[in-house]
């Protein structure tokens, strides 16, 4: 059974009213849902209703967001495919940030004043942190589409309701946009429902990769217009360079860590989960929170959210245009626009997870290839120069009985001895410890 699919919606209700009022892990519901409300449990959400989700974005920055945001070239798609319906089902449909801000709620007008009530606005934050288990946030949450039924909801505010959403990804970097979502009574509660809502997301995607948006103008310090595009350089340096609205600004290697992050996942993160990504050791609240509000002080709030943190312009990084490029089976623009490995003195587990994926595949690219002219590229770089199989391969590309072919078949075999000595002796200084 799909775990994203929703049962039938007479169960949750009891299962709510025993976790409420019950202590210990909830039962008698999907795992899906129990994991969402163990993480809802330890938040600010209260399961009674009686807090709503905020009302983030007033009307001024909500159109300035809709101008700028990638979803808007597919919002006629989602009229088409989702909205049509709307109206004479009794049903709404909404389309909604990375962070989980609704940025369209369109569809029955009855049924939209109901919405009124629960703050499922335009505007509104239904990340899962701040409105509870709900299809649009725990998709967002989990990174897949999801279906909640009436009293799945962690929040007793939307237990009248239905709801079934997928997230939506960039087709060339498989960041997360955002979310397109149904909601309504029991005709959101079958596979169909949640069929339509998937079907859309996908055909979203085919539609942004055959037409990418262009983002809107902005106003740079000087008075020009720039994309609003922020650019980030962190391959083959020790900090994050920023790049937007004509400054460059380079940043500390903390905050190149957290900006990093915030860029790699691409969405919006709580603290702790962000925490997770910078350390494998606890990193204090406090401690994270002062970084922080440095980061934001020097980037500006227009940059840098909080409640979620995120970052609020759109962002291309040049480890993205180098996977990108691979994706393509461009390997030598590839390796031409990969200076080196992404902040290579940073421990920060999101940031050597990415670093270690994209020289593995552009590695891999190099030397599948066999192409000699970027095999002497790869090795003659800091980062190939003691690389054996690449010498060995490089070796295996020059004509036969070539100075070059045997300097490299030399370089190969000395590089060889050299770590196989080095384990020895490893392994000897093991052998002569105390047990």
């Amino acid at each position: 059974m799909d775990v994203s699919a929703a049962p039938s919606v007479s169960a949750p209700h009891a299962a709510h009213e025993r976790f409420v009022t019950s202590p210990g892990p909830p039962r008698d519901v999907r795992s899906l849902v129990a994991d969402s409300w163990g993480r809802c449990a330890t938040g600010d959400v209260r399961p009674d209703g009686s807090r709503l989700p905020p009302l983030r974005k007033t009307s001024g920055d909500l159109e300035a967001c809709r101008r700028t945001h990638p979803l808007a070239v597919v919002l006629p798609l989602f009229r088409e495919l989702l909205g049509t319906g709307a109206a004479d089902d009794g049903h709404l449909f909404a389309v909604g940030d990375a962070d989980g801000t609704l940025l369209w709620v369109e569809g029955d007008s009855a049924t939209l004043r109901r919405a009124e009530r629960m703050h499922f606005v335009e505007g509104a934050l239904w990340s899962e942190r701040t409105a509870g288990t709900n299809a649009p946030g725990t998709a967002l949450e989990l990174g897949k589409f999801v279906q909640i039924v009436t009293g799945e909801h962690y929040s007793a505010a939307a237990h009248a309701w239905s709801c079934a959403a997928a997230p939506v990804r960039d087709p060339s970097t498989g960041r997360v946009l955002g979310v397109v979502d149904l909601s309504g009574g029991a005709t959101i509660a079958t596979p169909p429902a949640l069929a339509a809502v998937r079907a859309a997301a996908l055909a979203a995607e085919a539609e942004l990769a055959r037409t990418p948006f262009p983002p809107a103008a902005l106003l740079g310090p000087d008075g020009h217009e720039t994309d609003g595009v922020v650019r980030i350089r962190a391959l083959g340096r020790d900090g994050v360079r920023l790049e937007y609205d004509g400054r460059v600004r380079d940043l500390s290697p903390r905050h190149s860590e957290i900006v990093l992050a915030l860029a790699l996942t691409g969405r919006g993160m709580t603290g702790d989960r962000l925490a997770v990504h910078l350390s494998e050791r606890e990193i204090p609240p406090s401690t994270l929170r002062a970084e922080l509000t440095r980061l934001r002080a020097a980037l500006g709030p227009e940059l840098l959210g909080s409640r979620p943190y995120m970052l609020l312009r759109p962002v291309r990084t040049d480890y993205d245009e180098v996977s990108a490029l691979l994706a393509e089976g461009r390997v030598g623009e590839a390796l031409a626009r990969y200076p080196g490995p992404l902040l290579p003195r940073s421990e920060a587990p999101v940031v050597v997870e990415h670093r270690r994926a994209l020289e593995q595949q552009l590695r891999g690219a190099v030397l599948a290839g066999r192409d000699p002219g970027l095999l002497r590229r790869w090795v003659g770089a800091e980062w190939g120069a003691d690389d054996v199989p690449a010498w060995a391969a490089l070796a295996r590309t020059l004509p036969g009985g070539s100075p070059q072919r045997a300097a490299a078949a030399a370089r190969a075999r000395d590089l060889e001895t050299a770590v196989s000595t080095q384990a020895r002796r490893h392994a000897a200084v093991l052998q002569r410890r105390p047990s």
